[in-house]
């Protein structure tokens, strides 16, 4: 004898059994979006972005003395040779105000604008502001800035999943790369370019030599060769021996 389940009852574990894969589905679906999100590319993980900060010297003054030492002027001469070649904004010139070495810092200000402005700087390019630190008998000193565009990435270090071996490591089973893969590099990259433009577009060609050009041509045009010669390269050989 054979018993018959009632209709009722398989439709209740038709839509029960339909209704459990649609979850499953949707834990499914959620979990790969998760795991799209993550780039597979560590410079799209780790983009180096171009933004402005200051290029700042202190200048240490003491109570006494009013005037720069010879470093120190090499310091605000080249803080104003770069500034004419990467500046973005005006040089900020923070100068102690109601401190022990204040009235020394003053009269280093007055030789600090003649050498900027010995280096080409316009008088509008230098903005003098006064500070007062917190605590007064700490020793205060005269901060040079000027904001510029750099190169940045990061931060690194951070490590949002386990790269371990687990079922819960999204990568491991993928063979993957870590999420702090590359930060290192493009972090190092960015610290080191001179130019940080160079990153978003090539500098144009600069002209050609035209001397050196007319002599090739020259020599071409005669049939020479046309490739330089060094007479003196061989004088710094030792020996010709196995030659």
């Amino acid at each position: 004898m054979t018993t018959q389940r009632p209709v009722g009852s398989l439709l209740r574990t038709a839509a029960l059994l339909t209704g459990a894969a649609l979850l499953l589905g949707a834990c499914n679906h959620a979990r790969q979006e998760v795991t799209a999100s993550i780039p597979d590319d560590y410079r799209l993980r780790h983009p180096i972005a171009i933004q402005e900060a200051d290029q700042a010297i202190t200048v240490f003054v003491g109570r006494g003395r009013g005037g720069l030492s010879a470093d120190q002027r090499a310091e605000i001469v080249a803080l104003g040779r770069t500034w004419l070649r990467e500046g973005t904004g005006a040089i900020v010139v923070e100068v102690p105000a109601r401190t022990p070495n204040a009235r020394a810092a003053h009269d280093s200000l007055r030789e600090i604008r003649s050498l900027l402005a010995a280096s080409g700087i316009p008088p509008r390019g230098v903005v003098v502001r006064h500070y007062t630190p917190a605590d007064a008998q700490v020793f205060a000193a005269i901060r040079v800035s000027y904001p510029r565009l750099t190169a940045v990435a990061g931060p690194c270090g951070v490590w949002p999943d386990d790269i371990g071996p687990s079922v819960n490591n999204r990568g491991y089973l993928d063979n993957k790369e870590y999420w702090n893969f590359g930060c290192a590099n493009q972090r190092n990259l960015a610290a080191m370019v001179e130019n940080p433009s160079d990153l978003v577009q090539p500098r144009p060609e600069t002209p050609a030599y035209t001397a050196r050009r007319n002599v090739v041509f020259d020599k071409y045009r005669k049939g020479e060769g046309t490739a330089t010669n060094y007479p003196d390269a061989d004088k710094s050989k030792i020996s010709n021996v196995g030659q």
